[in-house]
């Protein structure tokens, strides 16, 4: 029983008190550059996502063969390995999406969290902790991108996943699905979180 808690509890944590962009402050890149439509948030969360909890299983599972010297790189070729099978299904099953991401789905491998949940947590617990603690990173970033992409898509678009939401006044506020609408949105994001106890 003890042991389903500690489970729950990793992942859970993802969700609020270590949520990645907001609590960690990490992972801005993709946060900034896809998030002008809800669609893309959800696309690149989950892909997001697949990379985090497949990695931290397999670098649990093996890390006592990893010599130290050389865990880093292990680290990126594992991760890059993930990368190219997401890559791969994107294109396959969701072009539409594939072509919206870009250049971004590649530089999953070097997304800080991915690589930070491996040293810091994959690195030194069991495998059943380290595919919870990915899984809930994951999806607590995926729900990160989704609100930041959403906020930007309804007042910068009036849409909300390509649909027209807004009354038929509204004038919609451009600059908030150009790159300073990101920074913007983030911001009061962050000094929002930053109000709230973490716990």
């Amino acid at each position: 029983m003890a042991k389903s808690k500690t489970i729950v509890s990793e992942f859970t944590k993802g969700f609020w008190e270590i949520l990645p962009p907001f609590r960690l402050v990490l992972g801005l890149c993709p946060i900034l550059a896809v998030t002008k439509a809800a669609e893309n948030g959800i696309g690149m969360g989950i892909a997001t996502t697949f990379v985090l909890f497949f990695s931290n299983i397999i670098i649990s599972s093996i890390k006592t063969l990893i010599p130290k010297k050389v865990r880093i790189a292990s680290y990126i070729l594992i991760i890059a390995t993930f990368v190219v099978i997401v890559e791969l299904l994107m294109q396959a099953y969701f072009y539409s999406i594939y072509e919206k991401l870009g250049i971004f789905i590649p530089l999953i491998v070097v997304n800080c969290i991915i690589l930070g949940r491996a040293e810091a947590f994959a690195s030194k617990n069991p495998v059943f902790l380290s595919a919870a603690d990915g899984l809930g990173i994951g999806l607590g970033f995926t729900l990160s991108l989704f609100l930041i992409s959403s906020i930007r898509e309804i007042l910068g678009a009036g849409t909300i996943f390509g649909k027209y939401i807004m009354w038929d006044s509204y004038e919609p506020l451009a600059f908030m699905i150009e790159a300073p609408g990101a920074f913007i949105c983030l911001g009061f994001l962050l000094a929002i979180m930053n109000l709230i106890p973490k716990k």
